[in-house]
């Protein structure tokens, strides 16, 4: 008895060691096949590892293969030609075919093992061989793990999109031969400054309406070589913005180095308004600065300037009014006594050839001129002969108030005193008390109308614009 069972547990032994060893070697030869097939031979394919995909960046379990067919495979496209791609012929193994050799194999096995039971006598229980499907199914060993693991990943397969293989592969050198270079950026170093900022910086050179605004900023801080000559009829500001952020008027100074030009054109003056044609040009002319100093230039538009400024100047042009009063003699008077009564009152004479009235801060404030337009000078005074002399109040110049009409006033009266004149208006007739209370109030007027247009009379913008 005790040798019948060692010869039945030797012959089983023998059996599992020949199933064993035939496992193993129908597991090696389907793993080369499938490493075959992947082409990654250090990578285990049945541990379901997905490899990127150089091409079109996708991986193995979003491919879904088709089970009928054999595997497509695309031929490296060649630059300026894409054929299209047609599926070679493969030696790779089918899916189907591999599990149903599988099957097979694990048949095989579990009829050895019934028929060597059954040769040694032993009974096998029904319910254990049975087709029970709420039972699990007998197992082969590792054919039936390897049967599962294809069959859960043909499913995962199977349920991925299809992808459309006859559709033209994009070629990316094809968008390169039909790039626009004008889409590339320039290499060039961005300006230091954004305009932007620039217009919001506080400028107190310039005021928008009067002045056309043109702007230059910087790729690399630099000096100013030498002011350049922007326009010859109208007068240019430029202000730089220094390397410590602050403005100040540009010049060329050595070692000030500036990041941004603020460069403005004043476009009303008592000559008119600038022609949008002249705004052009001084617009060319910045631009061509700019370019001088390695950097780029920012103008305003000319139409909204306009549009703004025309109004202005419309204004300028109806208060821009001089007050003249008269002084004459019904026989001449020598030019030195002249000098002398128009000294003692305040008068100095100035380089243009008048007698001027100064305010407390230096500014001329009234004027006294010849009749006939001419000169005063030194040489003359001392050796002519005077008919007379004419006193100006130029509205714009003296600030507003009644105090400022009454001064000149005061000063025609006592000069026509002392040098026994005549006061009488441009037509020659006498002035009145009633002429002087209606050129009092034509004179606060036209000064209220150029506080409301924000250009009080007397002020710096106001000496500016009336220039």
């Amino acid at each position: 008895m005790n040798e019948t069972l060692l010869i039945i547990i030797a012959a089983l032994l023998t059996v599992l060691v020949a199933v064993f060893a035939y496992n193993m070697i129908q597991e090696s030869r389907y793993r080369n096949k499938i490493r075959s097939q992947f082409g990654h031979s250090d990578q285990d394919a049945l541990m379901g590892s997905q490899m990127q995909s150089v091409r079109d960046g996708r991986t193995l379990s979003h491919e879904k293969i088709n089970a009928d067919a054999p595997a497509m495979t695309y031929k490296p496209s060649i630059v300026g030609n894409t054929p299209t791609s047609q599926p070679e012929e493969d030696d790779d193994i089918d899916l189907n075919d591999f599990l149903d050799d599988l099957n097979d194999a694990d048949d095989e096995a579990q009829s050895n093992q019934e028929i060597t039971l059954s040769q040694t006598g032993l009974e096998v229980p029904t319910h254990q061989v049975g087709t029970d499907t709420n039972l699990p199914t007998p197992t082969g060993g590792l054919m039936s793990s390897l049967r599962a693991t294809f069959n859960r990943m043909l499913n995962s397969i199977s349920d991925d999109p299809q992808p459309e293989l006859s559709a033209p592969v994009a070629n990316p050198i094809d968008d390169a031969e039909v790039f626009d270079e004008t889409q590339l950026t320039s290499n060039q170093p961005n300006i230091l400054i954004e305009f932007d900022d620039l217009k919001r910086s506080r400028l107190p050179w310039f005021d928008s309406r009067i002045d056309y605004m043109t702007y230059v900023s910087l790729r690399e801080a630099q000096e100013l070589p030498v002011v350049p000559r922007l326009s010859s009829r109208y007068r240019v500001q430029m202000i730089g913005c220094t390397m410590d952020g602050l403005f100040q008027v540009a010049e060329p100074i050595p070692g000030v180095q500036y990041q941004a030009f603020a460069i403005g054109m004043q476009a009303i003056n008592r000559n008119g308004l600038a022609s949008e044609r002249d705004l052009a040009m001084f617009g060319q002319q910045v631009q061509h600065f700019a370019d001088s100093m390695d950097g780029e230039a920012k103008l305003d538009d000319i139409h909204n300037f306009l549009s703004i400024a025309e109004p202005l100047d419309e204004l300028c042009a109806r208060v821009d009014q001089i007050i003249a009063i008269h002084l004459v003699s019904r026989v001449s008077i020598l030019g030195s006594e002249l000098r002398n009564s128009l000294e003692k009152l305040g008068f100095q004479l100035l380089q243009d050839g008048a007698f001027g009235y100064l305010d407390q801060n230096g500014e001329v404030k009234f004027t006294a001129v010849t009749l006939d337009g001419s000169l005063f000078t030194p040489q003359l005074l001392a050796s002519q002969p005077y008919k007379g002399f004419s006193m100006l109040f130029d509205i714009t110049r003296v600030p507003h108030g009644d105090q400022h009409f009454e001064e000149y006033m005061d000063l025609a009266v006592s000069l026509s005193q002392t040098l026994h004149l005549e006061l009488v208006d441009d037509q020659i007739q006498e002035v009145s008390t009633e002429w002087l209370k209606n050129i009092r109030s034509f004179v606060l007027d036209k000064q209220m109308e150029m506080i409301d247009a924000r250009i009080p009379p007397g002020s710096e913008l106001a000496q500016r614009v009336f220039s």
